[in-house]
């Protein structure tokens, strides 16, 4: 059997030198790695292993170092795809079968349910069953449920089914009147308060000391917050934070419990570390006591949960709270390509502050892929379709949908690309959120909308509303709409942003159909609703970057990479915007081999191109300038967001400057883009050709029972009329001819052209 000795290296300190290998940038090869390929348990055991030393059987370095570290606090600091579960249930099951450890005295924690079944999972599989893998609130609850009748007697009161409810009903008895978005986010403050052990007396403090932007007065806040916990003491519940709290309390003031608790449990694994809260640090402590068989594995540069209490400082600070401690880095990359990894340690090359200052350095050991694929769209309707089409070309190349996930900053992004997967026949499924139309908020937006165009010619808030939006934007604002978006995040702003993607839907509909009333509004809502009504299938992923975390799959495309949404308007702050950058840098190590990064300068067709690229991709897409180091693949370019036939060879993929045909001036403008010159040099256009085209697009738009634009924009028309294209070639030029719009209209479109009559129509007569 292997002798285990304890390392005594302290914590800061560097491992041992590895002799360098040019391959691996100075990073040894790992044993076996056919054995690992992946986070995820690809190299698991068929059948459990024959004794300790076979445990450690295809471990890399490090990954061993961890494993036989059994000794004294551990600190393990773990890049994204480095196997970071792997060396921990590794490290328990070589220490059970060493008989080092026992079973039943080791506690391993982690942050979900799933996570933690995961972890059973592959204990039992390497022969250490009976160690315990739990969340830290399932596990504290079971010692309350456990303890409560001899700390305090009785039953321990149940948990509250209906915390939100609770705190309406605080509101109301304390007379404040909270709308339904306000009633989330003011709950989230009482949860924010609770894991942070702040009393109601402290939250005005202790929130403006946090930055914290509140939905309403933070002394509002507290008065809710003190009312909701006596009526919870009133009607003998508690809430999940409740469970923590409580815990706490009886281990400090329980000398004897606290002692039953630590003789249980006498070794502890802590996964994900940075994202510890003050109270969950607070309840670790004390199932500790005095001892220091302690095993935490954390990233800092992945602390993206800051606004719910977690704080990496816990991670940052092990060293001293724990000054012996031992140090292993995990920075070998299993997950992703040397391509991305290239990519994201570039994003953290930029990062500042504390978690910055301790990021580790990703080397893949995976084969070489393709570069990341940078892309800039005319607007946001050309990003999704333009996301959709590689989609689509990646399954058709045999990439599995369920593999292929778009990664978005918020969720109201995500109707946009429900609507252009649909229209491709592409199978989705919304991962960590509601489908938009199946929103509470739209839903009711859906309702008032309905109602008032039943009723409109009596309704007194439309007898101001001159046109169309005006009468929507009437309508939405009784749910919440304003036309300045809120300040903060959360809640009030999700729903903010649902009600404004209903307003900007209302603004194009009537800018492609001037004399449409709100019934065909709502009739179009209705068929976007029930097109996208479709149970959970095993398709294309749609997630929220927070949502993503700890997952991956073979591609993914990130979306939205524009300054005010990566980073978010609101981040206002470094820590915030340093945030903001450990989110994408989550996103890019999601992907393992295909990653795209996309932007649209403007939000709808024909409007002005004010967006830039996000500022955290300076000096890493091609084209820009900044700290980061460039491509080691020599540059991958950024595409234009323009579509191309099959066999038509692109354009170049560096970045130049649109020009006017006529003058000869930069084109900044997306619409002056579109036609090809400025809006006010000479226009060439044929217009009966013009006319033409606008009798054939009422035509299809009718026959798919889509709004005008779906088909083609005015001026994507107007370019068409104006350059006459002859061949596909010269009508895939002309932005807003996208692939799929070239596949389905162009033959009818050329034909138009050159003066004939589309089959469609000759067929028809």
């Amino acid at each position: 059997m292997r002798r285990v000795v304890p390392s005594s290296r302290p914590c800061g300190h560097s491992a041992r030198p590895l002799p360098a290998t040019w391959q691996h940038g100075g990073v040894t090869a790992a044993p076996h790695p056919t054995l690992f390929s992946g986070e995820h348990g690809d190299g698991q055991f068929a059948a459990p292993p024959r004794d300790a030393d076979a445990v450690l059987d295809g471990l890399d370095p490090e990954q061993r170092e961890v494993a036989t570290a059994l000794h004294g606090p551990v600190c393990v600091l773990a890049g994204a795809g480095t196997g970071k579960t792997r060396a921990l249930t590794h490290r328990i099951a070589y220490g059970v079968l060493a008989g080092i450890l026992q079973p039943g005295s080791v506690l391993a924690v982690t942050f979900t349910n799933r996570a933690a079944g995961e972890m059973r999972g592959r204990l039992r599989q390497l022969g250490a069953q009976g160690v315990q893998a739990r969340t830290f609130h399932s596990a504290a609850l079971r010692q309350l449920q456990y303890f409560w009748p001899k700390a305090v007697g009785g039953e321990l009161p149940r948990i509250a089914e209906r915390k939100v409810q609770l705190v309406a009903e605080a509101a109301a008895g304390c007379r404040v009147r909270l709308d339904r978005s306000e009633l989330r986010e003011v709950t989230g403050e009482i949860e924010w308060a609770k894991v942070t052990q702040t009393v109601p007396a402290d939250y005005a403090a202790a929130s403006a000391k946090a930055g914290r932007q509140s939905p309403r007065d933070s002394a509002e806040i507290a008065q809710v917050y003190s009312a909701y916990e006596s009526l919870k003491r009133d009607r003998s519940v508690i809430d999940f934070e409740d469970v923590l709290l409580l815990t706490v309390g009886i281990l400090q003031d329980r000398h004897d419990i606290a002692e039953a608790v630590r003789a249980q449990y006498q070794h502890f694994v802590v996964d994900e570390y940075q994202d510890v809260s003050p109270l969950q640090q607070r309840l670790l402590e004390l199932w500790l006591g005095e001892r220091d068989s302690l095993c935490v594995v954390g990233d800092a540069s992945q602390t993206i949960y800051s606004f719910t209490g977690a704080t990496p400082d816990h991670l940052l600070d092990f060293r001293v709270r724990h000054p012996g401690a031992t140090l292993v880095k995990l920075v070998r990359d299993y997950r992703s390509s040397p391509q991305v990894v290239h990519l994201a340690n570039g994003l953290l090359l930029q990062a500042r502050g504390r978690a910055a200052d301790h990021r580790l350095e990703l080397v893949s050991q995976r084969e070489s892929g393709p570069e990341p694929a940078y892309r800039e769209y005319p607007d946001e309707p050309a990003e999704a379709e333009g996301a959709a089409r590689r989609i689509r070309e990646l399954i058709a190349s045999g990439t599995p949908a369920g593999e292929i996930a778009i990664l978005f900053r918020t969720n109201s992004q995500s109707q946009i690309y429900e609507q252009a997967l649909a229209d491709a026949g592409i199978a989705y499924q919304l991962r960590g959120a509601e489908r938009f139309f199946e929103r509470t908020e739209v839903r009711e937006a859906g309702a008032a909308l309905r109602g008032a165009a039943r009723f409109g010619g009596n309704d007194a808030l439309l007898d101001d509303a001159v046109d169309l939006p005006s009468q929507v934007r009437a309508v939405l604002s009784t749910k919440g709409w304003q036309p300045a978006p809120p300040a903060g995040s959360g809640a009030v702003r999700e729903r903010w942003e649902s009600l404004a993607a209903l307003v900007r839907l209302a603004e194009d509909f009537a800018r492609a159909r001037p004399e449409a009333n709100l019934g065909e509004l709502v009739a179009e809502l209705d068929e976007r609703a029930s097109a996208q009504h479709a149970p959970t299938v095993d398709g294309v992923t749609l997630a929220s970057l927070h949502a993503a975390k700890g997952l991956e799959w073979d591609a993914v495309f990130l979306v939205g990479v524009a300054e005010g949404m990566m980073p978010i308007s609101y981040a206002k702050t470094e820590p915030q915007v340093e945030e903001e950058r450990r989110l994408l840098y989550v996103g890019v190590t999601r992907a393992r081999r295909h990653l795209g990064v996309s932007w649209s300068l403007s939000r709808s067709p024909g409007g002005r191109g004010g967006r830039r690229p996000s500022r955290f991709l300076d000096g890493l897409r091609p084209g820009s300038t900044g700290p980061a180091v460039q491509s080691a693949g020599g540059g991958a370019g950024i595409e234009r967001g323009t579509s191309l036939p099959s066999g038509v060879r692109p354009r170049p993929t560096v970045r130049t400057p649109a020009r006017c045909r006529v003058c000869g001036r930069s084109l900044t403008d997306a619409g002056e883009m579109k036609l090809m010159r400025c809006e006010d040099c000479p226009s060439d256009m044929d217009e009966g050709l013009y006319e033409r085209l606008r009798d054939w697009r009422a035509a299809q738009a009718q026959l798919s029972g889509q709004p005008d634009f779906c088909v083609f924009t005015d001026k994507t028309l107007i370019a068409i009329a104006e350059s006459v294209p002859e061949d596909e070639r010269e009508l895939s030029r002309i932005p807003g001819v996208l692939a799929r719009k070239l596949r389905r209209y162009g033959a009818d479109v050329l034909a138009i052209c050159a003066g004939q009559v589309p089959e469609a129509e000759s067929a028809d007569d």
